[in-house]
């Protein structure tokens, strides 16, 4: 016979699981685009997503072409996400509009490209917050060392795997999870 308070035991512990659950999904998560329209990550459910933080005026500038790339190779399952930050060396100072023309003239960027944002320290943007704390996404802790680290989440909304800058867009450490 099925007790009633067994019953109330087990939804309750339902609902803290999903409430957990809930709290520690990259898809929760938005940011501005540089139009300053709102990205919601949960549009890309389903998608590979790769967040690179990125700067105009650094060494690793050119792997925008790379990433541009891989975007085109594999837009049909993956999303990328550039993240302009002038953290590392002041290596992006642009303001958005010039951020944006920076990347069209130079680069032909086509995928998505958010405010400028920090992606390190205790007021860094929420996405960065998950990317890089074990807690929230369940496979890693980091922090972001330079411009252009790179950062996997699967379909599934599971941090995959985390670069730094110097592994390139198109390298197989990467490409395998897409292939």
């Amino acid at each position: 016979m099925i007790n009633f308070k067994n019953i109330v035991l087990l939804l309750a512990l339902l609902i803290n699981f999903q409430i957990m659950n809930s709290q520690n999904s990259i898809y929760d998560i938005s940011i501005n685009g540089l139009d300053n329209s709102t990205i919601n990550i949960s549009e890309f459910k389903g998608k590979y997503i790769l967040f690179v933080n990125v700067a105009s005026k650094c060494g690793f500038t050119g792997q925008y072409e790379g990433l541009q790339e891989l975007y085109e190779k594999y837009k049909s399952k993956l999303v990328v996400i550039g993240v302009p930050s002038n953290q590392f060396g002041a290596q992006e100072p642009g303001s958005s509009t010039q951020i944006q023309e920076f990347c069209s003239n130079k680069y032909d960027v086509s995928f998505v490209m958010t405010e400028k944002t920090k992606v390190k320290g205790n007021d860094k943007h929420p996405i960065y917050q998950w990317l890089t704390d074990k807690t929230l996404n369940n496979s890693y802790s980091s922090s972001v060392k330079w411009n252009f680290q790179k950062y996997l989440v699967s379909p599934e909304g599971k941090l995959i795997n985390y670069w730094y800058s110097l592994t390139k867009p198109m390298s197989s450490k990467i490409t395998k999870y897409l292939e």
